[in-house]
């Protein structure tokens, strides 16, 4: 879920590069209707454009939603029972909708939902707009500008293995995307024999390559890995060069430099911190405040994390095995429970999909910490 920029000047940046892009963008679209099979990560691009992951199909789609009127500054969010709510509008119980992905257009600042509507595989991909307002509607597909592209060597759509263990692997084909430099980044698993796979595919779309296999060292395993994919990554600019900063299960925080990411090669992380195991990173961005750079990621089991990032360049690198916890420092921010996942709403607001003790969710904007 990639929604994030790059450096001191993240959001400035970010909004430039999109309306650099979008002149070129423009020139590369198609109107003719859309047929999700599935909907997964979602990221904004130039000029309102979402970037939307079909798993089942293996392609990515470059939506132009029309959600282009700037607003002169972001409203605050407080919609509680969200899931309710886009439960009513697609006519179905609350309990049959699963929000997969959430996207703040940084244009507008309204919020876009990657959505399931029912469960299994009768599940139907529903891409929906929300507004401060609460007002919610689904994003028509019919007739639609629109690009995509296919992903190379991607795993089979089968179910393997059994019981707890059973998974179909093309579902993790895109585990995460987002956009940085008129790129596509994607992050997910190949057919490859090196499974983890990093892909850059330049937008405007033309033909995705077969991405780089990524290895990277888990300290708490004590072993190299190269099947467990990327769960969750930002772009951040340190030491002169765009890195991918990504997070995996059980929760190693590794850093790639987003020049390496060439077809075909084989490129190896710098593990610079163990976050703790039995946890399942869910997303995360980067931010400015009071001239410091920090990393904000969602977890499964270890709460909000803050992470330093002035040391993402120095650390050596962890490369033996070490206890629950190394490397780069962060804080847990106790007052921010049962974050699922979070976007940047603007330089000083995050926008998050938060829990309540209930079990409904809230889409709700807080400060930064």
């Amino acid at each position: 879920m990639l929604k994030k920029k790059v450096s001191a000047t993240i959001v400035a940046l970010a909004i430039a590069a999109l309306f650099c892009a979008s002149a070129q963008a423009a020139h590369h679209k198609s109107s003719n209707s859309v047929k999700l099979t599935s909907s997964g990560s979602i990221a904004f691009g130039p000029d309102g454009i979402l970037f939307v992951a079909d798993q089942k199909a293996a392609k990515i789609y470059a939506l132009h939603t029309g959600d282009t009127e700037v607003a002169a500054h972001a409203k605050t969010y407080k919609i509680k029972d969200i899931d309710a709510k886009v439960a009513g509008v697609l006519g179905v119980s609350a309990d049959q909708v699963l929000i997969n992905d959430l996207a703040v257009n940084p244009i507008s600042h309204n919020v876009w939902l990657s959505v399931s509507r029912g469960k299994g595989e009768g599940a139907q991909p529903v891409i929906l707009k929300v507004n401060p307002g609460a007002k919610i509607s689904a994003l028509d597909l019919n007739n639609i500008k629109h690009s995509q592209v296919a992903i190379p060597n991607a795993p089979e759509d089968k179910m393997s293995g059994s019981g707890r263990r059973a998974q179909n692997k093309r579902m993790s084909v895109v585990t995460d995307l987002g956009f940085v430099n008129d790129q596509v980044i994607i992050a997910g698993l190949s057919n490859e024999e090196f499974a983890s796979n990093l892909r850059s595919i330049p937008f405007p779309f033309k033909k995705a390559d077969e991405g780089s296999s990524v290895e990277i060292y888990h300290g708490n395993h004590g072993k190299y890995e190269t099947h467990s994919p990327i769960r969750t990554f930002v772009p951040f600019d340190f030491g002169g060069d765009v890195h991918i900063v990504a997070a995996y299960t059980c929760t190693p925080l590794v850093t790639f430099p987003l020049s390496e990411l060439k077809p075909k090669a084989h490129v190896m992380g710098k593990t610079i911190a163990e976050l703790g195991n039995r946890n399942r990173p869910l997303d995360m961005v980067v931010y400015s405040k009071e001239g410091s750079d920090y990393l904000l990621m969602a977890n499964s089991a270890r709460g909000i994390m803050k992470v330093e990032t002035l040391e993402f360049d120095t650390l050596p690198g962890i490369k033996e095995k070490v206890a629950d916890k190394e490397g780069t420092k962060y804080t847990t921010m106790e007052g921010w429970q049962g974050i699922e996942q979070l976007d940047l709403l603007d330089s000083a607001n995050a926008l998050v999909l938060q829990k309540s003790e209930s079990g409904a969710l809230i889409l709700l904007s807080l400060a930064l910490p």
